[in-house]
């Protein structure tokens, strides 16, 4: 069936010389490119190798060859249909590009290397990321985008930070978490945007099945801060009745959400904020984890309960008695808690019906990110990186149809 298919494209795809009236065409030059001959190309299609032929024009001044009809079929600079492509990206985005490689051939049939694979992924979602900054381009211009779907009673921004193996010349000069250590990853910044129209019975927050969206990129939070700010506005941010940001009280996060998202109610994830404690009990109690576990129980009520100033004088009230590696742990997380407060009420947050906890983003950040990139023997390149993040995001939005129909328009 394969071959009938491909000897029949192949006879479709036999374009006719042009007439005389149409044998030169504009250069992207300025000047006149003319028709010289027609000339073969072959494309690995779906339905297995065919042999386009078409005409081919020369411009004397630039000695630039154009073929019209490559640009017709979206074969421009390769040797691959739009469809083996599409069929590239889906399975580079999805899983190692070997393996993806394997699948083609089980499933399809489509003998491919494990290289053109790599180069195809990266290359649509270095296309799909370029689409993606011409949005943010515009958004700076306040030429937002359409909001898409109905108005939605609450609507969540949240956003965190993963790290990613790249190659040692992507760390060049950056210091590694370990001190005299050098850096092994690149952080990527990854947000998403979901809807909540409803509580179960307790009271408890339902999010909206199908509802999550989610951009990523190894940028900086400036950059980044952009793109998660018109994603956010393709969602309703505008028109949302309840705006929430929920981030782990990292300076970068709270300085977009102020910069970005003015007038949102801002939480501290609650599950982080435990972690921030238990920090202390192991500074204040080592290697004594029941007495940990009784420290916890003592004090976790009050963070619970939003009772964040009575925490911090009890925790300042401990200086005098530390010795100065807990003076300094003491410090720092009264700072932080003391920062925080006003996000951390989490009492007058359920009583909202509001999440308070950033699960959906901690998810995201292992099944949009790890999964894929952080792979055994892995190590990125940070464009290619981006690339396959941009491609992945643009998948797990259900928008990968709609960039191929972009591009059949353009």
């Amino acid at each position: 069936m394969h071959q009938a298919g491909a000897a029949a494209l192949t006879q479709i795809l036999q374009f006719a010389p042009p007439p005389d009236s149409q044998r030169s065409l504009p250069c992207p030059c300025g000047h006149q490119a003319q028709y010289k001959e027609q000339r073969s190309k072959p494309v690995l299609t779906i339905v297995g190798l065919v042999t386009v032929m078409r005409p081919y024009y020369l411009c004397s001044r630039c000695h630039v060859g154009l073929f019209p009809a490559d640009s017709e079929l979206d074969i421009v600079h390769t040797e691959f249909s739009p469809g083996v492509r599409r069929m590239q990206a889906m399975v580079g985005q999805q899983s190692s590009f070997d393996q993806g490689r394997q699948e083609l051939q089980l499933l399809a049939g489509i003998e491919v290397t494990t290289k053109a694979v790599e180069r195809t992924s990266e290359a649509i979602g270095t296309d799909i990321a370029r689409c993606d900054q011409g949005e943010i381009d515009r958004a700076i211009q306040l030429q937002l985008p359409m909001e898409i779907g109905p108005k939605v009673p609450i609507l969540y921004i949240l956003m965190d930070g993963t790290g990613v193996p790249v190659r040692k010349s992507e760390t060049a000069g950056r210091k590694g978490k370990n001190e005299g250590q050098p850096a092994r990853t690149r952080e990527v910044k990854l947000g998403c945007v979901f809807t909540q129209t409803g509580s179960d019975e307790e009271g408890y927050p339902i999010r909206d099945p199908g509802s999550t969206t989610y951009v990523g990129s190894i940028e900086t939070a400036e950059q980044f801060g952009k793109r998660l700010y018109v994603e956010a506005w393709k969602r309703g941010w505008s028109q949302a009745g309840s705006k929430v940001v929920i981030g782990d009280g990292a300076e970068w996060i709270r300085n977009l959400a102020e910069q970005h998202f003015p007038g949102a109610i801002q939480i501290v994830d609650l599950f982080h904020a435990r972690q921030h404690l238990w920090d202390i009990a192991r500074a204040l109690h080592p290697l004594d984890q029941a007495v940990q576990r009784r420290w916890i129980l003592r004090h976790q009520p009050k963070l619970d309960l939003g009772q964040i100033e009575k925490l911090t004088s009890f925790l300042a009230s401990r200086l005098a008695e530390a010795t100065p590696a807990q003076q300094e742990i003491l410090r720092v997380e009264t700072a932080y808690f003391d920062k925080n407060k006003d996000r951390m009420r989490y009492p007058q947050f359920r009583a909202q019906n509001l999440f308070v906890g950033s699960g959906v983003i901690e998810a995201g950040c292992k099944t949009v990110i790890g999964a894929r990139l952080r792979q055994s023997g892995m190590f990125w390149s940070v464009q290619g990186a981006n690339a396959i993040i941009a491609l992945r995001c643009c998948q797990l939005n259900n928008r990968f149809e709609d960039y191929w129909d972009q591009r059949r328009a353009a």
